[in-house]
């Protein structure tokens, strides 16, 4: 794919209005969800909750893009289309999630560096093949006592070149995603900080590394408070501190910062965005990237049961429609109420 297509697929990736549906949960990870609701993760039942997903029926309005797992990008619909011919269909773009998980960082006491780029080359074509547009690849930092270390920091970053520039390659749009955890203690302006110095590591390895970042999107964290801290950041502050920090740190040829959710509840990850865009316009569209924040209504409505679908994609639908507003600084708390309202 052209440069100028991978630019064409990154700014329809974050299209006004819209976001993308993180649904690349690992296998360890859906098992875990599925518990909370008492359903065996068996395989049928992961491909039935993400057609479930997928089949909702006008999502595509606020849907841009759903990221997928290895096993859910081979999986079909009960009627046997493949599901990424059923997204190509409803105009949503198929994008699959290609590294191997963060694994310990050799040397160091609690760090992480994210495996996957043996074989990489390999594996993007034949995702293609199967017609994702784009990827995901994932790295994670922790706040603490000397933490990220230098020596994370620049490993992880040098990582993310290397799959963003294979993904460029391929002809996939790389969303490159540098999380820096919420997890513990610490405040506001140490999270700010971290992020910031992630964030530099990470644009300094892509421009090296020839990565085109107009072909490009950024995943990140929203800078927090700690969850775990004696005093929380304001909606406000998380929104200030964090359009801060990317404005020191993000190019403005990247077209599109799609941030993930991290823990927070389903309700500030959406009250955040649109704080965020309330305070535009912006460099960047700001958009969303968002796993557990935008199921967990239709987790908890299906449960596992036929009769349930329904009620689980106006959850979902729901859910993704506040998102949308949020996306132009149109949301607002009193919107929750419609959901009970269904």
């Amino acid at each position: 794919m052209a440069a100028q297509d991978l630019e064409t697929t990154a700014k329809e990736l974050v299209a006004e209005g819209k976001g993308i549906l993180a649904a690349d949960e690992s296998s360890g990870t859906i098992e875990k969800r599925f518990k909370s609701i008492d359903v065996e993760s068996t395989e049928e039942n992961r491909r039935g909750y993400r057609e479930l997903l997928f089949t909702t029926a006008g999502v595509e309005e606020f849907v841009s893009g759903v990221i997928l797992y290895d096993e859910t990008i081979r999986q079909s619909t009960t009627d046997r289309t493949p599901f990424p011919q059923l997204l190509e269909q409803r105009g949503i773009i198929p994008g699959i999630k290609v590294d191997k998980g963060a694994k310990p960082l050799a040397l160091t006491e609690s760090e992480t560096i994210t495996e996957g780029l043996d074989g990489l080359r390999e594996r993007l074509e034949e995702y293609r093949g199967l017609g994702a547009r784009f990827a995901k690849w994932r790295a994670t930092y922790s706040i603490g006592a000397g933490l990220p270390s230098e020596y994370c920091v620049w490993t992880n970053a040098h990582a993310l070149a290397r799959y963003a520039a294979l993904c460029q390659e391929a002809g996939l749009v790389p969303i490159v995603e540098p999380e820096v955890l919420m997890d513990g203690e610490h405040s506001l302006e140490q999270a700010s900080k971290a992020t910031g110095r992630v964030l530099q590591a990470v644009y300094t390895e892509l421009h090296d590394q020839r990565v085109d970042l107009r072909g490009t999107l950024l995943k990140p964290n929203m800078v927090l408070s700690g969850y775990e801290a004696s005093e929380r950041a304001s909606i406000q502050e998380v929104a200030e501190a964090t359009l801060e920090c990317f404005y020191r740190h993000v190019p403005a040829a990247v077209p599109g910062i799609v941030f993930l959710s991290g823990g927070q509840s389903d309700e500030d990850a959406t009250a955040h965005l649109n704080a965020m865009n309330a305070l535009g316009p912006h460099p960047w569209e700001l958009s969303f990237s968002y796993g557990r924040a935008l199921q967990a209504p239709a987790l908890k409505a299906w449960r596992g049961k036929p009769e349930n679908v329904e009620a689980a994609q106006r959850a979902y639908y729901h859910r993704a429609k506040l998102n949308g507003a949020a996306r132009t600084g149109m949301y607002a708390p009193e919107m929750e109420r419609e959901a009970a309202a269904v």
